[in-house]
């Protein structure tokens, strides 16, 4: 069975389409991104699978059922906001989320205990909510998540605050509900943390479905027009280069995307004569590379866009 089925699923507000007759499935057991750019219709899906809006058109199952009779159990929504109790204390705050889930006082205490500590952040339980970092806020929020224990996970910038150590752990954390049978629905800005963790992805843009399915065959798809360079020097000679498309630099480290029909080893005499070079090879595209292609500009610039779904008279998030 599949954990989330959406089909033609549409949602209007007044004179603007947010999302427009998106499809996707998502498998039991899978790591699923769902991208897109901010505006893109990405939230109000979400929003549609958690029944917190209702379609105009089209459906969705959830584990099989209609989400009005699923139940609120089966789902753990992080939102990409902050949606704690700044004056509560930490361990009564997630007391409070797990009792409304349905979690008995007892084993939800246990629970909670077992997560602060995996967290790292048992010193704090006592503490109110608004004397935590961003950081810590975010730990908080996730264990608030996980702790009624459901079998759909959907994740909306996880990482969100938490510097490289916490990250780390956050991913592990991801990765290991996971193994044990979890599905995640995966949203992130970094399309790097995606690329590494996800199976499959849908990435919706103006309200549409770009691309979907399993990120291997996405990859295949796009061909074998991308290069890695490394080298000395200044590689902005790179940018002016007619067999490139475009370039993104890291230091001594460059993502080329040539253009169709375009010879690499132009490309290497090209560098040869410009830098000293430590590496090349023709690479598959980077999942960041393919959002560019299908997207435009940046995946960080596209996703740190204003949210068109909230200018367009959308609520915020619940």
């Amino acid at each position: 069975m599949n954990a989330i089925e959406v089909e033609g699923i549409t949602k209007r507000y007044e004179n603007h389409v947010a999302v427009d007759g998106v499809s996707f499935t998502v498998p039991e057991g899978a790591i699923y991104g769902l991208l897109g750019p901010n505006g893109a219709g990405k939230t109000t899906s979400i929003r549609m699978i958690l029944h917190i809006l209702h379609p105009d058109a089209g459906t969705v199952r959830v584990l099989g059922r209609d989400p009005r009779t699923a139940g609120t159990d089966c789902v753990g929504y992080l939102p990409e906001e902050r949606g704690l109790y700044q004056k509560m204390k930490v361990f009564d705050q997630l007391l409070f989320l797990a009792e409304i889930k349905g979690v008995a006082r007892r084993p939800a205490s246990e629970r909670i205990t077992q997560w602060l500590q995996k967290m790292g952040i048992s010193d704090w339980k006592e503490r109110k909510v608004d004397e935590l970092s961003k950081g810590m806020q975010q730990k908080v929020q996730f264990i608030g998540t996980v702790l009624h224990q459901p079998p759909i996970l959907i994740l909306d910038e996880p990482f969100s605050g938490l510097d490289p150590v916490n990250v780390n752990l956050m991913k592990d954390i991801v990765m290991d509900l996971n193994r044990r049978g979890t599905t995640i629905i995966f949203s992130a800005h970094v399309m790097e943390q995606v690329e590494r963790m996800c199976s499959a992805i849908c990435l919706i843009n103006k309200g549409k479905v770009v691309v979907e399915g399993s990120l291997a065959r996405i990859k295949k798809d796009c061909g074998t027009n991308s290069l890695v360079l490394g080298f000395e020097g200044d590689g902005n000679f790179l940018r002016r280069l007619p067999e490139v498309e475009g370039v993104d630099l890291h230091g001594n480290y460059a993502e080329i995307r040539m253009r169709d029909g375009a010879d690499p080893t132009r490309i290497l005499e090209a560098a040869m004569s410009h830098v000293k070079v430590r590496r090349f090879e023709v690479v598959e595209p980077t999942l960041n590379n393919i959002f560019i292609d299908l997207v435009g500009g940046t995946a960080e610039e596209a996703l740190g866009r204003p949210d068109a779904e909230l200018a367009a008279g959308e609520a915020p998030h619940v």
